[in-house]
């Protein structure tokens, strides 16, 4: 048995996501680019190649990363590109992506391929001011027209990142109506639209023909490429983090205590104060907690068929996005590993961290 915590990455539970992105390609024409913001782990790259067009990127290391290690098209963009950065971005991406006029000004003559730059159409669906692109005062792209007149012909095409998780259709489809009215004469002059990720296409439900057929309206409306930019809608639901049960502690509510931690291993769950997605069948509740001395270090509330025991598995659900590319060192709580579940029930250990990887991290 592989030593706790780790992820394990199913690849029979990340299939059916990409079978569904694979049918939107063909159906809508849109192409498909993977947020490695979201998630990295190359191990399963090989694998998730054939059902995408490439990735995309935020900064210089995720786009080199995508271009070795993914390969096809790359796009790469960053709030603010460096000048000992540009060079090298320009080498891997296929379409480098400007966040403001003023670094398209500075470094777009920097490049010979396709150039884009971040459009802000100043709404989106985040319930989370933290993530809301479209907050006051927002640094994430251009939206005055005499701005964007100012670069309509030195670009491609635009990145468009607006949706946070947003399962509503319609919602969607009404936003694009405000984009193609207030941003239309604009974007007729360009090749290609990326509407970023956040879309959840692939959860339970979702109307996957009727989000094709608008896509591929949007785009012969405006005669140009869609991209999409999925991270969550890719890896959701595909992996777990396997805890193990290292106390248990009765101080009015009974506690378990696990070989992991949310600040060290689920970090977003933190930032957004939310909650892991633990097992809730049972009689028997506990609140899992992690192992740092953080107070707050806690997973949340879970109910169980019967009592736990020190040693026992505690399984943390849809574990992948914005885990494992925000994964670190706190109090020296030990890396999980990365494995893999194949197609056949197989588990291959990807990757483990030592002590060694904690040492090397910090000096």
């Amino acid at each position: 048995m592989l030593q706790t915590p780790y992820y394990l990455i199913d690849k029979a539970r990340l299939l059916p996501n990409l079978e569904k992105i694979a049918h939107l390609r063909e159906s809508s024409g849109a192409k498909a680019l993977l947020a490695l913001k979201c998630f990295s782990t190359w191990g399963v790259f090989d694998f998730m190649r054939d059902y995408m067009d490439g990735t995309t990127s935020s900064s210089l290391y995720e786009l080199r990363l995508g271009a070795e290690k993914f390969g096809k098209e790359t796009h790469g963009y960053s709030v603010g590109w460096a000048d000992h950065e540009i060079d090298e971005a320009a080498r891997y991406a296929d379409k480098l992506i400007f966040n403001s006029l003023g670094q398209l000004d500075r470094f777009g003559d920097r490049t010979d391929k396709q150039t884009g730059l971040r459009l802000n159409p100043r709404f989106s669906t985040s319930g989370f001011d933290l993530a809301d692109p479209a907050r006051p005062f927002s640094r994430l792209g251009e939206w005055d027209m005499d701005r964007l007149e100012q670069a309509a012909t030195r670009i491609n095409g635009v990145m468009i990142h607006y949706n946070c998780e947003n399962d509503d259709f319609d919602l969607f489809s009404d936003q694009l109506t405000r984009i193609e009215t207030e941003f239309g004469p604009f974007l007729k002059r360009l090749d290609w639209i990326s509407l970023g990720g956040g879309i959840h296409f692939t959860g339970e439900g979702y109307p996957l023909d009727r989000l094709s057929d608008r896509l591929k309206a949007f785009s012969d409306t405006l005669g140009v490429q869609v991209y999409l930019e999925p991270g969550e809608a890719t890896i959701t639901n595909s992996t777990t983090l396997e805890t193990t049960v290292l106390d248990i502690i009765d101080n009015g509510k009974k506690v378990a205590i696990v070989d992991s931690s949310i600040e060290a291993h689920m970090l977003d769950l933190l930032i957004y104060r939310e909650t892991a997605k633990l097992p809730q069948t049972g009689a028997h509740a506990y609140q899992i907690a992690g192992k740092t001395c953080l107070a707050g270090d806690i997973f949340g509330e879970a109910r169980f068929d019967a009592p736990l025991q020190i040693g026992d598995r505690v399984t943390i659900d849809d574990a992948a996005g914005y885990t494992m590319v925000k994964k670190n060192w706190f109090n020296g709580v030990a890396m999980p590993a990365i494995a893999i579940r194949e197609l056949d029930g197989t588990i291959t250990v990807q990757r483990q961290f030592d002590y060694s990887d904690f040492a090397s991290a910090l000096s």
